[in-house]
């Protein structure tokens, strides 16, 4: 299997509020930029967004190296939180509505295609890929604002 390297992060302007999300993909050497939007969205839901596109992406299965700053991501992929979650009909350990369904459903979808290997890196840090991801998704979220 082939092994890539996604670098993601998500951003919002307010809590809801418009939103964006960057990746990166990169393979032997070589970089995809990936960048989107949405009007009235979460950070959160920002995040999830990066992995689910990047990962969708990819044209056949491969090894990933997923890097973000997304806790909530990295630590539900690798914890496992978000694949107990669906087995309780999307509902976290604490009898909470887990938030976000419809994109773990996703996300872990495209999981069983790929073997995800998740690195939490520090936001506004020292990864300049990360940092190149925060750059594209604020742009983005910005972008949404100026819309009139």
């Amino acid at each position: 299997m082939k092994t890539v390297t996604l670098y993601t992060d998500g951003a919002c302007s307010g809590n809801p509020g418009p939103g964006g999300w960057g990746a990166i993909l990169e393979y032997q050497g070589r970089e995809m930029e990936l960048s989107g939007g949405q009007e009235n969205t979460t950070n959160n839901r920002m995040e999830l967004t990066a992995v689910i596109q990047g990962l969708k992406r990819l044209k056949e299965p491969c090894i990933v190296e997923l890097y973000s700053d997304s806790k909530y991501v990295i630590d539900a992929l690798q914890k496992g939180w978000a694949q107990g979650w669906k087995k309780r009909g999307w509902i976290k350990s604490d009898k909470k509505p887990a938030l976000n369904p419809d994109l773990w459903e996703e996300l872990l979808e495209l999981t069983c295609l790929h073997t995800v290997r998740c690195h939490w890196v520090k936001g506004h840090g020292d990864n300049p890929k990360n940092n190149r991801c925060d750059e594209m998704a604020v742009e983005q979220w910005k972008r949404l604002r100026q819309q009139p």
